[in-house]
């Protein structure tokens, strides 16, 4: 009897199971606000240097004209000041403002009276000259007549001549008027413009002025991460991340060794703990420091829920679960946006989604210790009092009675002994090679794009609130979606179609101006929605590409690689120094990458999973009888657990 089948026996997924996973991932959910917190408590506010004191600080501060040139689009540099206030701007402007209202007026001035002037004496003439040309007709044709044509038209004549003229006369004008104008605008910028461009100008000596906007307290205001020490936010939020990184590998050894609920119940005191800490830090090293740990902690427990997890539901169970877990993450998102909303300032905000994992704490003690574990571990007398409290709670406490301890060590004798060499048959023959590879591509493309996305929220010129709400919601239809297209279309095809359309979204936004920020909100949204896809394709796939022999392991290599991709994403921004679009080259190119990687994989749907490496080979067509016998033991179930 297998592990999986005592399991059906105790009632499946029965009540304990149900319950078991829905206090697992309700801290799930409260891992993204940790994951994605940067984007609210390290928000960059609009800012310029503070001004030089002005002489008489009776005045009052000098105004900002004098004291801060402007950049290209006529706002104040953000990192640059003069070295001395420039008065002499304020009348600059002014002098040739007032030139401009002058030229202008006079000229239209001068029309008017021309046009009036014109049309009179165009009358006059008319009148004049059509009366004496009609004497002249008068006195051929009679003197009555004569008089009378000629007054018609003489003023007829007169008005049309008027009209003409004066219609002349205002398109002069009017062209006239418009090359002073922008002489005399020219002038008035020019003036501005080029004394200023001739005046030296140093760093922010005294400090920023911060102007009040979406973000007025981040750790951004508070320890003036801006100008040249802008690198330090990207620096905290890869020093977070690479805490993540060696919890992965720290928190896996010490839970095979000490057990999967002492390890998650420490790992949440240490999140509430290092949170709170973080909220309090009085200066940026600490904050990076307790970061780091926080980082460790988050680690942790997403590793030990997921074994838990997955040591006490049936096989057939697993899919919706995992499911769930990942929808846990994508309502954290919501809640994140929802939090940062309402608490607009950073410590408040760090000090709410910490508090939570002291309650997750305290209700942790109530887990029942991964049975599959006790048994391994020589606990027999353990796993059985947890096995018959599990039968207890599904309402089949008859089968949890006939079962023994002699029985639970039976299933340690039936399955293989412990492992060996795990590591290194990821790579000693060809398909293990291919695979494990194709599979590190996957992962380490997945989520460096992701996170290079995801933390990037004010580059796309939306509100980051709803840009956060958004991210959030789209990875609800792509998961769905790309459970369609693994079933569909193949796990090849749907992985490798996620990877390429998202590595084009993130390059299609080099071409789109910052003029459209709904279209490049569009293009980034389908992009995160693609890797949302990716890491949801990722997580089948990988599972059926290893045998089952190293098939944890080769899970660990997919997971330590997204968290180098994690920690990596936040330093690509630094590139940005060289060109504006280096990032979006960047982070778009891995993951097209990884979908030419991708191709190369083999293709698993409806395939049969593979139990040993010769398997992996004789699906790779690459099967030469002795060079692939690879000794190896594990400590799974028959399963595949």
């Amino acid at each position: 009897m297998s592990f999986a089948e005592l399991l059906a026996r105790l009632g499946g997924m029965g009540r304990f199971q149900v319950t078991y996973v829905a206090a697992l991932a309700v801290p799930l959910l409260m891992l993204a606000s940790h994951n994605l917190l940067q984007n609210f408590t390290a928000g960059v506010p609009e800012h310029h240097c503070r001004p030089r004191p002005a002489a008489n600080a009776s005045a009052g501060p000098a105004p900002l004209l004098v004291a801060v040139p402007l950049d290209g689009h006529r706002r104040p540099q953000r990192c640059r000041r003069y070295v001395e206030l420039q008065w002499h701007l304020l009348g600059a402007n002014g002098t040739a403002n007032g030139m401009a209202n002058a030229m202008v007026n006079g000229m239209a001035n001068g029309t008017a009276k021309g046009m009036a002037n014109g049309t009179a004496n165009g009358m006059a003439n008319a009148m004049v000259n059509g009366m004496a040309n009609g004497m002249a007709n008068a006195m051929v044709n009679g003197m009555a007549n004569g008089m009378a044509n000629a007054m018609v038209n003489g003023m007829a004549n007169g008005m049309a001549n008027a009209m003409v003229n004066g219609m002349a006369n205002g398109m002069a004008n009017a062209m006239v008027n418009g090359m002073v104008k922008g002489m005399a605008n020219g002038m008035a910028k020019g003036t501005a413009n080029g004394t200023a461009g001739d005046v030296p100008t140093e760093p922010c000596r005294d400090g920023w002025t911060y102007v009040d906007g979406v973000f007025t307290d981040t750790i951004i205001t508070e320890w003036d991460l801006v100008c040249e020490s802008r690198r330090l936010r990207q620096l905290a939020q890869s020093i977070y991340m690479g805490g993540i990184l060696l919890g992965s590998g720290l928190f896996g050894v010490l839970s095979d060794k000490f057990g999967r609920r002492a390890l998650l119940c420490w790992c949440y005191l240490q999140l509430g703990v290092t949170g709170v800490g973080t909220a309090a830090a009085p200066s940026f090293p600490l904050y990076c420091l307790l970061r780091f740990l926080t980082g460790l902690a988050v680690a942790g427990v997403s590793l030990n829920s997921a074994s838990l997890c997955m040591e006490w539901i049936p096989t057939e169970a697993r899919a919706v679960v995992g499911t769930i877990n990942g929808y846990s993450y994508t309502l954290g998102q919501f809640v994140l946006a929802g939090a940062a909303f309402a608490l607009p300032r950073w410590r408040q905000l760090q000090l709410v989604v910490s508090l939570p994992f002291f309650l997750f704490f305290l209700y942790s003690w109530l887990f029942v210790e991964s049975a599959r574990w006790q048994v391994t571990s020589g606990r027999a007398d353990l796993a059985l009092r947890g096995l018959r409290k599990v039968a207890r709670i599904n309402g089949r406490k008859e089968e949890g009675d006939k079962l023994s301890e002699e029985a639970l060590r039976a299933l340690v004798l039936e399955g293989p002994g412990r492992a060996g060499g795990a590591v290194a048959a990821l790579v000693r023959t060809p398909g293990m090679r291919t695979v494990s590879c194709g599979v590190a591509f996957v992962w380490f493309s997945t989520s460096f794009a992701y996170y290079g996305l995801a933390m990037d929220l004010q580059g796309f010129g939306v509100d980051v609130y709803l840009s956060q709400l958004v991210f959030g919601a789209v990875d609800i239809p792509a998961k769905f979606l790309s459970v369609l297209a693994i079933s569909g279309l193949g796990r090849r095809a749907a992985q490798g179609g996620a990877l390429a359309l998202a590595g084009l979204c993130i390059l299609a936004n080099i071409l789109v101006p910052s003029e459209l920020p709904t279209l490049r909100m569009a293009l980034a949204v389908v992009g995160k929605g693609s890797l949302a896809a990716s890491f949801n394709c990722a997580y089948i796939f990988t599972g059926e590409l290893f045998p089952t022999i190293i098939r944890q392991t080769g899970m660990g290599l997919g997971g330590t690689m997204a968290r180098v991709g994690g920690m990596v994403a936040p330093l690509v921004r630094l590139a940005a120094d060289v060109t504006p679009a280096l990032p979006l080259v960047i982070y778009g190119a891995a993951p097209l990458v990884s979908a030419v990687a991708t191709a190369l994989l083999p293709e698993t749907r409806n395939v049969p999973l593979p139990e040993t490496v010769r398997d992996v080979e004789r699906r790779a067509g690459r099967l030469r009888d002795e060079d692939v016998a690879v000794p190896l033991s594990s400590t799974k179930s028959k399963d595949g657990a």
